[in-house]
Parts: structure tokens; sequence; C-alpha cells
């Protein structure tokens, strides 16, 4: 579910279906899915109510109140707030759900392929994994992501805004499908990363979203949260909300 957000408390609610171009990433060579399938025998793909919205109703301002004390830090050890980030530019802010996510390797790829969009619109492409800076720098230097990486140890942005959460939303149909084309595509899960202390402790299971904000530290114009592993928007979404 995607919103729109203005000044106004009113959001516009956009749907959304995808399959975003292909973009080999390589990292770790070929690697099967570590000993495990997601299957009616294995862990049950029936999905539970769970709440998973936008901020409906919400306004920018009161979205970067959510954000007023999350700090998240550079690949060099520097804490910095997060609305930093946008406070003087404009900016496209991938959440990751963990840093060796396979299918979040493939989201990094699909945004990046539109990087020369952004950079002609003076819009920076900014990714922010729940996970340790060795965590991001391990990541950056398997994707060769272009943009801009930041890590949150304490998980305080995805808490703020309220991302969803939780193993119905993570190990559905839609997910194990995503999981197979991605490593059709060539993209791989990082099995070291995956399973270090501090993403098995919270179970793995966090999901992201993306945001479009600034420049001004409360212009956040579009918000989106997953509501399940791999629920990417358009592209084309993602450019009008940025680069219209």
């Amino acid at each position: 579910m995607a919103v729109s957000l203005s000044s106004s408390s009113s959001s516009t609610i956009t749907s959304i279906t995808l399959q975003p171009k292909p973009k080999t990433i390589y990292g770790l060579g070929t690697v099967n899915f570590g000993g495990y399938s997601v299957n009616s025998h294995g862990v049950s793909l029936r999905r539970s109510a769970v709440v998973v919205s936008a901020i409906t109703g919400a306004s920018g301002t009161e979205t970067a109140d959510l954000l007023e004390t999350v700090k998240v830090s550079d690949l060099r050890g520097n804490e910095i707030p997060i609305s930093d980030l946008w406070k003087d530019r404009k900016a496209v802010v991938a959440f990751a759900r963990h840093f060796g996510c396979v299918l979040c390797r493939k989201r990094a790829a699909y945004l990046a392929e539109k990087k020369d969009v952004m950079d002609a619109s003076g819009v920076t492409l900014v990714l922010i994994g729940p996970g340790s800076i060795d965590q991001a720098k391990t990541f950056v230097e398997q994707t060769k992501f272009e943009g801009e990486v930041y890590a949150d140890p304490n998980h305080a942005s995805y808490e703020a805004l309220k991302f969803a959460s939780g193993v119905s939303v993570t190990f559905t149909p839609k997910a194990a499908m995503k999981i197979i084309e991605s490593y059709m595509e060539g993209y791989r899960q990082d099995w070291k990363l995956s399973f270090m202390k501090d993403t098995v402790e919270r179970g793995g299971w966090q999901q992201g979203g993306i945001l479009v904000a600034g420049p001004g530290k409360n212009n956040i114009s579009y918000i989106r949260k997953d509501k399940e592993a791999g629920d990417d928007p358009p592209v084309e979404e993602i450019l009008k909300a940025c680069c219209a």
C-alpha cells in the first residue's frame, strides 16, 4: 500500500503491481537455500491478521515527528539523525529487511537502475538496513550498490515507522516465488549475514519500505510500507514521487 503525503491530513492510496527488471548482483556465487524449504509441510504459509498499512491520514510533519529522535550510522561509524539524510536535499530512502536478504539485494538493484534519473533530478538514493556497520559494509562490497548506505543497529527507524514484522509476512506464497525468481536472475542470499546474532535475535522477520523526503526535515511526500517480503512498488511510482 502506498500513500502520497501532503501538508493536509488526507492521503491517496495507490494499488501496486510489479515485476522489476532483472539485474544480476554477484556476491557469493552459487548458494542453495540453506537446507530448508518453504512449503505446506514446513513453515505455514497461512497469513494471520496483521496490520500493515501506510501512515493513513498523517501529514509529512506527523511522519517526521515519528523519526525525531531516530539516528542511523554511516559506514565510518558516525551517528546522524535520520532526518539529516533529507534535510538539505531530496532523497529516496529504501529500508531493507536485513543486509543479507536476497530480496533486498534485488530491491537495491532495481532502484540503482534508475539512479541516473534520480541524479538528473538532484535526488539522492539511500538504503538503510537493520544491522551493524560491518554488515552494511559487507552489503556494499558484495552488491556494489552505488547509493548511500546506513545501518540502523537498534531498528529504531523501523519501530518508529511501524514497519511490518512477523513470520506471517515473511513466509508467504508470493515471497517464496520471488525468492526463487531472484535466484534464477542471479541474486544471492548471504547466509552468514542472515544468521548473525542481531538478525537472528529478532527472528529475521522484519519488513521494510520506501519513503521520499526532502528538502526539509518535515517534507516527507511519499511513504510505502511493505506488506510482505519482496513487496516492491513499481519503480515508476517511486520516480513519480521523487522526480516528476
